[in-house]
């Protein structure tokens, strides 16, 4: 027998009594490995933006990678105290979104130095443990838009967004300027319904601006699309790809990736690296963070000439040679 594997068989069998000695089976020492991560939501899990995240995180727990727990619905008063249970439970990463709570979560990270916190917010990194992110796809928010520009007979574009915060302001005049650039004539109608999660009052929104002759509707919150439906006019998604449910109306989607953000986050957490950084550029496309999605029902309705635009605008955005234009600034109807 090799030393070698003498060697390989002493240390397996040391790791062994070992697990033995502290009264773990072998499977479990191992699972101790798994880190436990948390995740805090304001919204239901199907909400789009809240989605994304979830999707992530459900998948490094499918690779056996975390053991994974999240609250959803979670109201904003309640926000600070379902933080310290969870940073008390002994969870390593704590994940979430800060919007309208960032001064409560920013204390509960200052109390628990050694949890990692990654949370979606328009603030700055807090030392020594609170990471941000931020939905940063206006890259594809600006190729759909090219997409609307070019599908409108009516060049009236209607558009109904949740609250008026940079995360949806930059998105919507990503759309925008997408849109100018295939049809300098469009006109906008932009509603905020003060809510992220209320598809009635969305879809209410929605058949006011199909009434003043929009014909194509930037879907940011639920409901848009279902008016859209309703009415026989065409939508663009943005977060997530609903065109499965859509098949007639969603003509294009803006689709936010998760996984390079949490993924990243896992791996410093794991490695003991974990430092307060902006994630938001992980959602970019050249990190595979978001990308338009496939036109599918729509390939053949869209024009020849449209697509040949988007696909070069695209290869640009890739390449580095085109930059969108990040403006946080609350977009204004342009329609008379």
């Amino acid at each position: 027998m090799s030393s070698r594997r003498v060697f390989t068989g002493h240390l397996l069998s040391t790791s062994l009594a070992l697990s033995a000695l502290v009264g773990l089976a072998p499977s479990a020492a191992f699972a101790q490995a798994k880190l436990k991560v948390a995740a805090i939501y304001t919204v239901p899990f199907e909400q789009q933006w809240v989605s994304r995240i979830h999707k992530a995180l459900k998948a490094a727990e499918a690779r056996g990678e975390i053991e994974y727990k999240a609250s959803e619905n979670v109201s904003n008063a309640d926000y600070e105290r379902v933080m310290r249970e969870y940073a008390t439970g002994g969870n390593q990463l704590i994940v979430g979104e800060a919007f309208a709570v960032e001064a409560a979560a920013r204390k509960v990270a200052k109390d628990f130095p050694k949890t990692s916190f990654l949370l979606g917010s328009s603030g700055k990194p807090q030392a020594p443990n609170f990471s941000v992110f931020d939905n940063y796809i206006q890259e594809p928010a600006y190729l759909s838009g090219m997409i609307a520009g070019g599908m409108t007979k009516s060049n009236k574009i209607g558009m109904v967004g949740g609250f008026p915060i940079p995360e949806v302001n930059r998105l919507m005049h990503a759309f925008m300027a997408g849109a100018k650039e295939t049809n300098p004539k469009v006109e906008f109608t932009i509603t905020f319904i003060n809510s992220w999660f209320d598809p009635p009052k969305a879809k209410e929104a929605t058949f006011a601006m199909i009434d003043k002759g929009a014909d194509v509707l930037y879907a940011e919150r639920f409901g848009v699309s279902d008016a859209a439906k309703e009415k026989g006019k065409l939508a663009i998604g943005n977060v997530i790809n609903t065109q499965d449910k859509y098949p007639d109306t969603v003509v294009a989607s803006a689709l936010w990736h998760m996984e390079p953000s949490i993924d990243r986050a896992l791996k410093l957490v794991k490695e003991g690296k974990f430092t307060p950084e902006d994630y938001g550029p992980y959602s970019m496309m050249k990190h595979k963070g978001s990308e338009l999605a496939p036109l599918g029902t729509f390939e053949k309705k869209v024009p020849a000439d449209i697509l040949a635009k988007v696909k070069a605008r695209e290869a640009d955005i890739l390449a580095g040679k085109f930059t969108v234009k990040v403006d946080d600034s609350q977009p204004k109807s342009t329609a008379k």
